[in-house]
């Protein structure tokens, strides 16, 4: 028998008793909330759980043919202080915090003035001690908006280098699309809205604006141990990558090339394009329009927007329809007279018509002097009984075809015909001449792209590939426009004076000594539409429009400018800038032999800064520089050192550096400088361009990680 059985059985009645008990409470407290109380607890709930936010993605990246960033979004922040605490926070914790702050509140000022100089530490300590006084909970300590790079310096500084909680700090990040390379091709790539959630503006930017911006997710805040989580529903998906066609340096060649001659000619805008022949890849697009203030900025796509009548550049499209017709070869003779012609009762006129004209010449000194009257003869004798034939000659080669090349503001071909309104007798031989036709600059360039590719006319391209993450997800063919704008025959015999145009007629400023060139001049009055050419002042639209090189063309190109008075050439002024940037683009992209450039009887011994001495072995053995450059081998990891040169040889001096001490790095190129101090944990800036002339931390310093170190540049 068990003693205290009944005991036993008691005690275990009683426990089962009162869990039953308690767990009837705790159903029917649970049915009280579930039934009755249902919405007022779902209330609640909804207290600690925030709106659903939209998260923002990524914006693609726009990248150069060369594989350069030409925009990103990079995030910047503004730096606020909370100053005060929450209700329930203990005295101690308010004391630990005001103490920490007023301890290291001048180390603080020091380092908030080092990195921002613009403001003293007097005014920073102000500020700071005004939010202090305020006890404000989100307190703006500096007003401009700083890089992610100044924000981690920040997070280094006294107090700003604790907890959150502790120091205070905090920031409002945003995104900003930023162009590395400033206003080159700017209009090209297009601008965001301030606010980059409201898209883009127009270029690039806006055609592609689906790729580039990818998806937007969801995310909702849920209270957890009295603090918001962020609890992601949709992830957001970043934006893809767009590989343009646009080569940096052919940009910047461009660019400089036409903002000289603009400046020269106190001119009122301009373009410059660049095409690849085969492609239709467009390398460069500078389009400058001269602000108030006399300088010159990208304000509208010039190229692909500008309708206007293109003058001379015209005359080789007319002359290719005549010739398709089997109307003319270039042998062909034309009396011009004395420069001046009756045409319907209109004067035409060459331009030197007061030398008395050009007489009898052929069609292929018409376009080398680019003779007015010779190519509005040839049309009119040919074609005023049926201009429809002119106007589809025309339409055949596809000059007006429309290219949709997607950017806003862009502008088709308008090429009148005989059954439209106000097409008089006059209306064909000036139309012949480039006039009566409005067409934007990169049509002109691409029809003579066609000529300069065997007659095949492809479509001009700003992109040509989709990448994500580094690997290319969709790549754009060329398409072709047009598989032949005209005969064979014809085309030889177009490009044969389009070359004799630049080597003997008036585009010799557009020529080379390197390479030979072909295109044609153009120089036209521009309208001021219903107040005729004159008013206000004649302005003219100068251009040369062409090639090279002529045997096998790698390149087309146009410059357009407009100036506001004469006198007006499109040889000596669109012509020269032409010869700039073909010359500079064949020496930088068509290379010839290094062999042929050897001379055995001069020996150039190059400069050789400090830095790299592996690297610069290399080249020196390379270059057949005599030296100690074979004692020295090819590694892949820096070998660091110094150099001495005479008109003969060059010396290497390698040295071992001491990881603890800041190096000498003076005489190093940016480069060596810049990987050298960043692998020693410092923050390097730079201040101007070329070697290193002089750093801010003096050699033989003790590194401490994360220190700033800037280094003044000097060619």
């Amino acid at each position: 028998m068990i003693p205290n059985k009944s005991f036993i059985i008691l005690r275990y009645i009683t426990i089962v008793v009162l869990m039953a008990s308690l767990a009837t409470c705790i159903i029917f407290r649970a049915g009280v909330i579930i039934v009755k109380e249902k919405k007022y607890w779902e209330a609640v709930g909804k207290r600690y759980i925030k709106e659903n936010q939209t998260i923002y993605p990524n914006r693609g990246n726009i990248i150069s043919a060369d594989g350069k960033l030409m925009a990103s979004s990079l995030p910047e922040y503004r730096l606020y202080v909370d100053f005060g605490h929450a209700k329930n926070t203990k005295e101690k914790d308010v004391y630990k915090k005001d103490t920490l702050l007023m301890n290291n509140l001048a180390a603080l000022c020091k380092g908030l003035h080092e990195l921002f100089p613009d403001k003293s530490e007097m005014e920073f300590r102000k500020t700071i001690m005004k939010g202090r006084k305020a006890k404000s909970r989100h307190f703006l300590i500096y007003p401009k908006k700083i890089s992610y790079l100044d924000y981690q310096e920040v997070k280094r500084l006294p107090v700003f280098n604790q907890s959150p909680n502790l120091s205070g700090l905090h920031v409002e990040a945003f995104n900003r699309r930023k162009k590395p390379f400033g206003s080159l091709a700017m209009r090209t790539l297009g601008d965001m809205f301030p606010d980059m959630t409201k898209g883009a503006k127009n270029g690039l930017e806006l055609t592609y604006d689906s790729i580039l911006n990818g998806h937007t997710g969801i995310v909702h805040r849920q209270k957890v141990m009295n603090k918001y989580l962020s609890i992601i529903d949709k992830p957001a998906i970043d934006g893809n990558d767009i590989i343009t066609t646009i080569d940096v340096g052919m940009q910047d060649i461009a660019e400089k090339a036409l903002v000289d001659q603009l400046k020269n000619l106190e001119a009122l805008s301009g373009t410059a394009v660049v095409m690849e022949v085969a492609t239709g890849d467009v390398k460069a697009n500078v389009n400058m329009t001269r602000g108030n203030d006399g300088n010159y900025y990208e304000m509208r796509n010039l190229a692909v927007s500008n309708l206007m009548e293109p003058g001379s550049t015209f005359k080789t499209a007319s002359i290719m329809v005549a010739m398709e017709d089997k109307y003319i070869t270039p042998d062909y003779i034309v009396d011009t007279g004395n420069g001046i012609m009756n045409m319907h009762g209109s004067p035409m006129k060459d331009w030197n018509w007061y030398k008395g004209g050009y007489g009898k010449i052929d069609v292929t000194k018409i376009l080398e002097v680019s003779s007015n009257i010779g190519v509005s003869s040839i049309i009119d004798h040919f074609y005023q009984n049926n201009p429809q034939k002119f106007v589809d000659g025309l339409k055949r080669m596809s000059i007006d075809t429309p290219l949709n090349l997607g950017f806003v503001g862009e502008a088709s071909p308008r090429i009148r015909g005989p059954k439209e309104r106000y097409f008089a007798k006059t209306t064909l031989p000036w139309m012949s001449i480039g006039y009566e036709t409005m067409i934007p600059p990169i049509y002109i360039l691409n029809f003579y792209n066609a000529i300069a590719n065997n007659g095949v006319m492809v479509k001009p391209k700003f992109v040509k590939a989709i990448s994500k993450d580094g690997t290319i997800i969709e790549e754009f063919p060329t398409e072709i426009i047009n598989p032949k704008i005209c005969s064979d025959t014809t085309l030889t015999m177009i490009r044969t004076i389009l070359r004799k145009v630049v080597s003997q007629g008036l585009a010799k400023p557009a020529g080379s000594k390197q390479f030979n060139v072909s295109g044609k001049t153009g120089t036209a009055q521009i309208s001021q539409g219903k107040a005729g050419y004159k008013a206000g002042g004649v302005s003219y639209l100068v251009s040369f429009c062409g090639y090279f090189p002529s045997e096998a063309p790698k390149y087309s190109c146009i410059v357009q400018i407009q100036i506001p008075h004469g006198p007006a050439s499109g040889g000596l002024q669109a012509g020269s800038v032409f010869s700039k940037i073909a010359e500079r683009v064949y020496a930088k992209h068509l290379f010839r032999d290094i062999n042929a450039a050897k001379d055995s009887l001069s020996i150039f011994v190059p400069k050789v800064k400090q830095g790299d001495m592996a690297e610069a072995a290399y080249v020196l053995r390379e270059l057949g520089i005599k030296g100690n450059s074979s004692s020295i081998p090819y590694v892949n990891y820096p070998v660091w050192g110094t150099a001495n040169t005479s008109t003969t040889a060059a010396e290497l001096h390698t040295r071992k550096l001491n990881d603890h001490v800041v190096p000498n790095v003076v005489g190093m190129g940016a480069k060596d400088a810049v990987y050298l101090l960043e692998k020693l944990d410092l923050r390097v800036r730079l201040s101007g361009v070329g070697k290193v002339e002089s750093q801010s931390i003096p050699a033989g310093s003790t590194i401490y990680k994360g220190q700033t170190i800037t280094l003044k540049l000097k060619y």
